[in-house]
C-alpha cells in the first residue's frame, strides 16, 4: 500500500465534484470516482444517470460501495494536510523585528538585543565578535517575559528547590546553596518524564514552565 501511495498524485485523490480529498470514495463503472454523497447528490438532480465528466449513461443505478484502496490514501493525504497545516500554525506568529515592509518569519530571537531576527539579519550575530556572545534562543513572542525584573538579565536558570527561573545573578545571590540547572538540561529532563513541570508566582521568574512560552 506504502508503494501504491507514493506513485499516486495528489489531484488523483480530489473530487472533481467538490474538489476536496476523497470522503468515501466510489468507483463507477466508467472508472472514475467520486465521493459517495457527491455522486449520489448530483445524480438526484439528473434525469438521466451520467458520468460527470465523461458523460457515459448508466440505464440502471450502479451499485455504490466505497472503495477501500483509495479510501485509505484519501485517509492518508488528510492526516499529512492536517499534519502539515499544524506545524505551520505552530511555527507562525514571530517575526523578524529588522525587516521592512513585508515581515520574515524569525529564525531566532536573541534575549540580549529583545529582537528577533531572519535568517538575513541574524547573519552580523553569527560573524560580529561582540554579537556572537549574545544570548539567542528559538524564536519567542515574549521576550520580555525571559528576562529577569531584578537583574535585567536572561533567565537561563531554574533553581529547582524554589521552582523559579533565574538569571546568573539570581544564582550568586539568593540562590548560591541551591540546586539550580539550565533551561534546556530542565526541559530535557521534563521530556523524559523524569518530573512534573511545575507553577510558580515566585518574584524572580515566577509563573510556571508555561510563562516562557516552554513546553515540556
Amino acid at each position: 500500500m506504502a508503494a501504491a501511495s507514493a506513485l499516486v498524485s495528489e489531484d488523483s485523490l480530489l473530487c472533481p465534484i467538490c474538489l476536496s480529498v476523497f470522503t468515501k470514495p466510489v468507483s463507477i463503472p466508467c472508472g472514475h470516482n467520486f465521493c459517495l454523497d457527491c455522486i449520489t447528490d448530483y445524480w438526484s438532480y439528473q434525469s438521466v444517470l451520467q458520468c460527470p465528466l465523461c458523460k457515459e449513461t448508466f440505464y440502471t443505478r450502479p451499485l455504490l460501495r466505497v472503495n477501500p484502496v483509495i479510501a485509505e490514501m484519501a485517509e492518508k493525504l488528510k492526516k499529512s494536510h492536517e499534519m502539515s497545516s499544524a506545524e505551520e500554525t505552530r511555527n507562525e506568529g514571530v517575526l523578524c523585528s529588522m525587516c521592512a515592509g513585508s515581515k520574515v518569519r524569525a529564525l531566532k530571537s536573541c534575549l540580549t538585543c529583545l529582537l528577533s531576527y531572519c535568517q538575513t539579519h541574524l547573519e552580523p550575530h553569527q560573524r560580529i565578535l561582540t554579537l556572537k556572545k549574545h544570548k539567542l534562543i528559538d524564536p519567542v513572542k515574549n521576550l520580555e517575559s525571559r528576562i529577569c525584573q531584578d537583574h535585567g538579565e536572561p533567565l537561563e536558570l531554574i533553581c529547582r528547590l524554589d521552582q523559579v527561573f533565574l538569571c546568573q545573578s539570581c544564582k550568586c545571590s539568593d540562590h548560591k546553596t541551591h540546586e539550580t540547572v539550565s533551561l534546556e538540561d530542565e526541559r530535557l529532563y521534563l521530556s523524559a518524564g523524569l518530573g512534573t513541570p511545575w507553577c510558580s508566582s515566585g518574584q524572580a521568574g515566577g509563573g510556571g514552565w508555561g510563562s516562557l512560552g516552554f513546553s515540556a
